[in-house]
């Protein structure tokens, strides 16, 4: 059986996805998948063994000149791409109206998706040959498990999903693995930071633990930042510009990590790394981190500022 899967971003949205390939491959022997996936995060899909080819779209990219000619051809490009291939089944795991209108109604085969009292942007449905209702009141790992369940038609298998891609990283951890911590200091949003001087604070607290601590960064602004919280500290490492499969590699041999909202983030579940994620305005509700080792702290007053370092460094220790 060989299904395309469209779900497209964002990174959290797409990690959410991988159980629900483990579940598929261990209902249906042979089962293969195709996934289309925005350019940015099309290092992921690969990770799992029973992905065979990933197609980066660019509708991000697209957007910001739509009708130009070199984005039309490259629409072109893609669009031949993703019909290159009659499917089995196509399932459209984003449930908005870029990726139906877009995507899905253009892939080859029957395709499948939420319905309208359950898909992110009720329209989206009109673009299905199947729909199913989907309940919202479970985790977005758990609703893209059913929806897969019903698509190709097998029972959710019980417990908790299995991101199957920690293996990958097993056999090429870095020399100094388990002797550092991973401080995910950088998110999109201001009230989703937690301040520099918290995290100065943190990396204070664990310098007498003789464990190091690696700050990861990708735009030019979290590099400052990074170097801002490394100041002054012998244990603390800047790292590199890395790519997301490096990023992971580090994520891997930590032997913690503490995190505020942020895609890495759920890249630490993805891996079952013990994880200490800092909520302030978020909920962590029905999208926090999911899987093994994973531990949200909110803010109770939902300024992030309110988090204190000593309670995030005794729950790093177990305390």
């Amino acid at each position: 059986m060989h299904v395309l899967i469209v779900k497209t971003s964002s990174m959290g949205d797409v990690l959410h996805t991988l159980p629900a390939l483990t579940d598929a491959m261990q209902c249906i022997p042979g089962i293969r998948f195709d996934w289309v996936v925005e350019e940015n995060f099309a290092q992921i899909p690969g990770w799992h063994s029973a992905v065979d080819r990933v197609i980066p779209v660019a509708i991000r990219r697209w957007r910001k000149n739509w009708f130009g000619n070199e984005t039309r051809q490259q629409r072109s490009d893609f669009k031949r791409e993703l019909q290159r291939t009659a499917y089995d089944a196509v399932i459209d795991a984003q449930g908005l109206m870029k990726s139906a209108a877009l995507i899905t109604r253009s892939a080859r085969g029957p395709k499948h998706g939420m319905d309208c009292k359950t898909a992110r942007e009720p329209f989206a449905s009109w673009f299905y040959n199947h729909r199913y209702s989907i309940d919202k009141q479970q985790h977005a790992v758990e609703r893209i498990r059913e929806l897969f369940a019903c698509s190709l038609g097998y029972e959710k298998p019980g417990g908790q999903g299995d991101y199957a891609i920690a293996a990958r990283f097993l056999g090429h951890l870095p020399p100094d693995h388990a002797s550092y911590l991973v401080f995910l200091h950088a998110t999109t949003r201001d009230e989703k930071h937690w301040p520099e001087s918290h995290w100065r604070e943190l990396i204070a607290l664990a310098e007498p633990s003789g464990l190091k601590i690696k700050l990861p960064w990708g735009a030019e602004h979290e590099h400052r930042r990074a170097q801002r919280l490394a100041e002054g500290f012998s244990h603390v490492e800047v790292l590199p510009r890395m790519t997301l499969e490096q990023v992971a590699t580090t994520l891997a041999g930590a032997k913690a990590v503490v995190s505020v909202d942020t895609g890495l983030s759920h890249l630490t579940a993805a891996l079952d790394k013990p994880n200490i994620t800092l909520y302030g305005p978020t909920d962590p509700g029905l999208i926090g981190g999911y899987g093994k080792h994973q531990t949200a702290l909110r803010s109770p007053t939902g300024a992030m500022a309110d988090i204190d370092a000593a309670t995030v460094w005794k729950l790093l220790n177990g305390e």
